[in-house]
């Protein structure tokens, strides 16, 4: 790897940890001595980075500084048209259309050399699960999620009927073909998965939900980590 590329990757490495991070941890992922990644943080530093550093601590890169923007590998510029294909095939209008505007971004800063990496054909993402009877809406989920708002579902059981629930969706997921949330459910009192084919109706209600959304999230993983996370039956 070249010094350049190197650097770059620190600075890429210091923004996914968001945070603090030990010069040790950025060591061993780059894997390079804790030396060099000392030398390299001074180099950014001096080249106008602005990132924080304490003596036993560690690093962080100060919120707001801008990663150059043409220093794409084509193996990364692949892993984004890969992603962004399924996110297109795989989910709703909005984030098909949202996907298309951040790749045309990418693409217009792009050095004519690295610009046929964002066009590659060589992959292939099949289409989303073929529509079956079910009033589940992806966008309408988000939102929820987004805004911490509560829904009203109408759920099929697996006896064939149905109840009314008021849920607090947390999390959406993707699994092969099939697609479901997970939420808290006030009926069940805890955390419930719901399978989206399953969904007879469902309302965005305009009242939210107490807390965090992602500290419920976090609080779900560690029940499920204890527990199997109970699939509505």
């Amino acid at each position: 790897m070249s010094r350049s590329h190197r650097l770059f990757d620190l600075l890429q490495r210091l923004r996914r940890h968001r945070g603090v991070v030990a010069g040790a941890v950025l060591a061993r992922e780059a894997g390079v001595s804790l030396r060099t990644i000392r030398r390299d943080i001074a180099t950014l530093q001096a080249m106008g980075a602005d990132i924080d550093a304490e003596a036993g601590v560690g690093y962080a890169l100060r919120p707001g500084f801008l990663l150059p923007p043409l220093s794409f590998t084509e193996e990364e510029l692949h892993a984004l048209v890969i992603g962004a294909e399924w996110v297109s095939r795989q989910t709703d209008a909005a984030l098909a259309e949202a996907v298309r505007n951040a790749l045309a971004k990418i693409d217009s800063v792009l050095t004519p050399t690295l610009r046929p990496a964002l066009d590659d054909s060589s992959f292939y993402v099949a289409s989303g699960p073929p529509s079956v009877a079910t009033r589940f809406d992806l966008a309408q989920c988000r939102r929820a999620m987004r805004e911490q708002r509560k829904m009203q579902v109408v759920y099929r059981e697996e006896s064939g009927g149905t109840s009314e629930r008021i849920v607090w969706p947390i999390m959406l997921g993707f699994d092969g073909s099939g697609r479901s949330f997970a939420a808290w459910c006030e009926r069940e009192a805890g955390y419930c998965i719901f399978d989206a084919e399953r969904v007879v109706d469902m309302t965005l209600l305009v009242e939210h939900y107490p807390g965090s959304r992602r500290q419920l999230v976090k609080a779900w993983r560690a029940v499920a980590e204890r527990l199997c996370a109970q699939r509505v039956p």
